[in-house]
């Protein structure tokens, strides 16, 4: 059995590019509780608070539930559950799995698999990060769900789900944006090398975003974090959407974020394509947090 593949092809509900990553935000927790309790459950009234969260804080915009992915896993293969009356999960829903004394965890055959090969726990993490998360959430993630990995490989995936990042979407990215941040005008230099510039995907890589200037911005470390994360956007008139979730009372926050409000984009230089307006959609339909800031003095 390929548990890299079955990793990859986890079965989730899609359509339009929506995001569903209920069941590898549950994976990545389960494969970090396994390496603190190789045999422990995970009794869902005990981390329902913890999926919530993770589901909150990296899942799509809408309301959602941690049952759904708690029931649901089971039939991938690499998930058990079980309830006070025996072995099988009681349905999806939270006050089945609530009163059942619903309990979860990896599937037998991936724990032994797990023991006797320690590296493909890091494997199957790597995969899920990937084909779920931008690359700049991949840290703050494996801390959130207490995950601790060594720089190894993520292994074979089959030719369907594997497709080649362009190397040159960095380059031409900042080039279309004047190495500046495209936010807040950020043009740092260290002699002629460009520091804590980057190039971000508007529409993720991992959800089919191509790498194509009209798909990418030029950001700062900060902007760019807070652009996967939902707190920043990109409006009607490129203006820059702020949310209201967004708290931040010290002078820095406001400067550098709250003040950028309906402000417009910096750049790209005249004959790049601007960010198309398919991609600020998806951006904002599916990453984008709450409702943004009304346009006031700061």
């Amino acid at each position: 059995m390929d548990w890299l593949e079955r990793t990859a092809k986890l079965r989730q509900w899609s359509r339009n590019g929506t995001r569903a990553p209920h069941k590898p935000l549950l994976l990545l927790y389960a494969l970090g509780r396994f390496q603190l309790d190789t045999d422990g459950e995970l009794r869902y009234t005990a981390v329902e608070g913890d999926l919530q969260r993770l589901l909150a804080e990296y899942g799509p915009p809408h309301k959602t539930t941690p049952a759904y992915p708690f029931h649901h896993l089971v039939s991938d293969g690499v998930w058990e559950v079980r309830t006070d009356r025996g072995p099988g999960s009681p349905g999806s829903g939270v006050r089945e799995l609530r009163a059942a004394g619903a309990a979860g965890r990896l599937a037998p055959d991936l724990r032994a698999a797990l023991r006797r090969e320690p590296s493909l726990l890091g494997r199957m993490a790597r995969v899920l990060l990937d084909l779920h998360f931008p690359s700049s959430l991949h840290s703050e993630l494996c801390e959130a769900v207490g995950l601790r990995l060594e720089p190894v490989e993520t292994g074979q995936l089959s030719v369907a789900r594997r497709r080649q990042r362009d190397p040159r979407m960095r380059e031409m990215v900042l080039t279309a944006y004047e190495y500046q941040c495209a936010f807040c005008g950020y043009d740092g230099r260290i002699g002629a090398v460009p520091v804590g510039l980057e190039a971000a995907h508007v529409r993720w890589w991992a959800f089919d975003g191509p790498d194509d200037v009209d798909n990418g911005l030029c950001l700062c470390s900060l902007h760019h974090k807070l652009f996967d994360k939902g707190v920043l956007g990109i409006g009607d008139g490129h203006r820059i959407l702020v949310s209201q979730r967004f708290v931040g009372r010290g002078p820095a926050a406001r400067e550098h974020v709250i003040a950028l409000a309906g402000r417009p984009l910096i750049g790209p230089q005249p004959g790049a394509d601007p960010v198309a307006a398919a991609h600020r959609s998806w951006h904002t339909s599916q990453v984008f947090h709450g409702s943004p800031r009304p346009v006031t003095a700061v």
